[in-house]
């Protein structure tokens, strides 16, 4: 099956715990815990999917029996699996998190096998299977930030990464400055979140249009900026476009970027302009936090 969007990143589980409660330090609540496929680059290759597009995921998964059940998911969900790096050293990376009725409490995300595999996840790039350096991919391609520093800076100047249109997001602000890169290359459009575009541009700011205005102006080609559930922004060059996010009630928060990052380019693929492709991504992230889209 030919691809006509590439997700590189994470592919691991997702082990979530929920709780209705209001929940700070040392908490001990009742709630729910569950183990679902996830990781930046997959939930963007299954919302794709659920679009009608057709993913393949460039990323490192063990051939244990997490491994094993991760992949078969994924082959369920209509994904391209054959170009993941299979390591029979490596085991599943994994995400833990914490939610509660107050959002996010803590997570910690175990990519070390990811970033381990090194540039060996993108050898389908180079190798002929899906581009190379003379005959670069010319799609789409969806880039988290889970890879180490290094290899994201080779990638930001790679003569295979060229002819694609380059999407690229933080896998947590904890991981931004790691997108310093495309700044430096003008290369990508970048998707943020308030405390990530301050990260990167060592300040904070108040609103999403100041800090997509500041990327640019610091070397993005383009950067979208999510703030919660105020106003969110694209800018490039030619000027600022804002939305605001619809009101619904937040059941769950992972995932949530990665949602509104994937059906923000399956507009745009749909041939949407920008106004309309960031409404578009807004009201399907809400949807997703209010609990009406499954994951």
């Amino acid at each position: 099956m030919t691809p006509d969007i590439l997700c590189i990143g994470s592919v691991l589980w997702d082990v979530i715990g929920r709780s209705a409660s209001v929940m700070d330090k040392g908490s001990d609540v009742p709630g729910r815990i569950t183990r679902l496929p996830g990781g930046v680059a997959l939930n963007i290759a299954m919302t794709l999917a659920r679009m009608g597009r057709k993913p393949a995921l460039l990323s490192a998964v063990g051939r244990d029996a997490q491994g094993i059940d991760l992949v078969t998911q994924c082959d369920r969900l209509g994904l391209i699996t054959e170009h993941l790096y299979r390591s029979d050293d490596l085991p599943t990376d994994q995400y833990m998190a914490v939610e509660g009725a107050n959002g996010l409490i803590a997570a910690i995300a175990d990519a070390h096998s990811l970033e381990a595999a090194g540039d060996k996840i993108l050898r389908p790039l180079i190798n002929g299977a899906l581009g190379s350096d003379t005959a670069p991919f010319g799609g789409t391609i969806a880039l988290d930030g889970n890879l180490t520093e290094s290899l994201l800076s080779v990638i930001a100047g790679h003569p295979a990464f060229t002819a694609a249109d380059l999407r690229v997001a933080p896998a947590s602000p904890g991981k931004a400055e790691r997108l310093l890169p495309f700044l430096t290359s003008r290369r990508g459009t970048l998707y943020v979140n308030l405390e990530e575009a301050g990260i990167l541009c060592q300040t904070r700011f108040d609103t999403a249009p100041e800090a997509a205005e500041r990327l640019i102006q610091r070397g993005a080609a383009r950067a979208l900026v999510t703030d919660g559930g105020r106003t969110t922004c694209d800018a490039t060059a030619d000027g600022l476009v804002s939305a605001d996010p619809p009101r619904v009630l937040v059941t769950r928060v992972t995932g949530a970027g990665d949602t509104f990052m994937a059906a923000h380019m399956n507009a745009e693929l749909e041939g949407a302009d920008r106004a309309t492709a960031l409404t578009r991504a807004l009201a399907a992230a809400a949807a997703y936090v209010s609990g009406d889209i499954t994951s």
